[in-house]
């Protein structure tokens, strides 16, 4: 018998006037690597380019997420060897993530189940993002020693007060009322009413405008659950106001508090390097002018990882053994001016002419 032709990874499709963009590797929890980034941008320009299409729906099969981010394993088993190779994944999963910023036509992402890292960069970009209950949003690269990358070093300081430093330093996971709170969505859609919204926009005619595609999602959006961070925002901004990570952690124990207790334990489990990096860029962020300013910041620190090696042990304890009990190999005294230098202005050709 004639074997079948694997699924593609990614899947391209017309429903209606909408073009749709449908992750599907779902065994890696539609985890991205280059040939899918490949064909994201592929299908970017096809439905850009035609008429007929409205607008652009990304989503991910199966079950259990949009996407869990990118292919860290791969990046891990090549790094040290094959360094070129996670660059070019870098750069091009960046570019993308500056397109879909800029993209002319309405980006729908329906940000259901898990969507973490790369997943936040192919959705929290978007025009049109929606969350529902069984969201988990979260950039927790802090605790496999890397940083947000994919442009949240300026999506995390958009966010009201330093809700998205907090988030940038702990890499908590956060659900549909924080995302909205964070301003990394938009709409709250239960699950159960996608698939009537699905039928809603492919109703749409090829002129429909943003407020057309807007409109539709309000006729099915509900109201969020609360929020559970909610009730510590005022401490959040209290603590996490500080430019150094030390005074933030100061802050934490003078709150003397459960929330503070756990918030102090979650970041002493994270890198050190990683957390000081990651305030650097948050705050470098909240300075810059643009997303690409921070893309091209970012691209910058990521050559600096490929040789890090508080990145490879990190991504050891959560992808590979997985026994979550990394090792770091520095402290947060060990990490030095100099050291924070090797991840800034570094020579490389730039994502973005300009």
């Amino acid at each position: 018998m004639e074997m079948q032709a694997a699924a593609p990874e990614v899947i391209v499709e017309r429903q209606g006037a909408i073009g749709r963009i449908r992750l599907n590797r779902t065994r890696a929890l539609n985890s991205l690597n280059v040939p899918m980034i490949r064909l994201i941008a592929e299908a970017l320009t096809e439905f850009e380019n035609d008429p007929s299409v409205a607008a652009v729906m990304v989503t991910g099969e199966g079950e259990r997420g949009l996407c869990a981010g990118g292919d860290i394993r791969m990046i891990y088993e090549s790094g040290r060897e094959r360094p070129a190779e996670g660059a070019q994944f870098w750069r091009e999963e960046f570019v993308v993530n500056s397109r879909i910023s800029a993209y002319s036509k309405p980006y729908i992402a329906i940000m259901d189940g898990i969507v973490m890292g790369g997943g936040v960069g192919i959705s929290a970009h978007g025009s049109h993002r929606i969350v529902t209950e069984r969201t988990r949003l979260a950039m927790p690269e802090t605790g496999i020693g890397y940083f947000p990358d994919v442009g949240a070093t300026w999506l995390l300081p958009q966010a009201p007060g330093e809700f998205g430093t907090y988030l940038g330093l702990t890499g908590r996971d956060i659900a549909a009322a924080d995302a909205i709170h964070a301003r990394l969505a938009d709409h709250y859609v239960p699950a159960a009413k996608l698939d009537g919204l699905f039928s809603i926009l492919g109703g749409l005619s090829a002129s429909a405008s943003a407020a057309d595609v807007d409109n539709a999602i309000r006729s099915v959006a509900e109201e969020a659950s609360a929020s559970s961070l909610a009730p510590h925002l005022k401490a959040i901004d209290r603590c996490f106001a500080f430019d150094t990570v030390e005074e933030i952690l100061a802050a934490l124990e003078a709150e003397d508090s459960d929330f503070g207790w756990e918030t102090l334990a979650l970041l002493r489990s994270r890198s050190a390097l990683s957390m000081k990096l990651t305030l650097d860029l948050l705050r470098a962020g909240r300075r810059s002018a643009s997303l690409n300013e921070c893309l091209e910041r970012e691209y910058s620190a990521t050559l600096g990882m490929l040789s890090n090696p508080d990145f490879y042990e990190g991504v050891r304890a959560a992808v590979i053994d997985k026994d979550r009990n990394p090792k770091w190999s520095v402290g947060l005294s060990d990490v030095t001016e100099e050291l924070r230098a090797r991840f800034a202005n570094r020579d490389h050709l730039p994502l973005f002419v300009a």
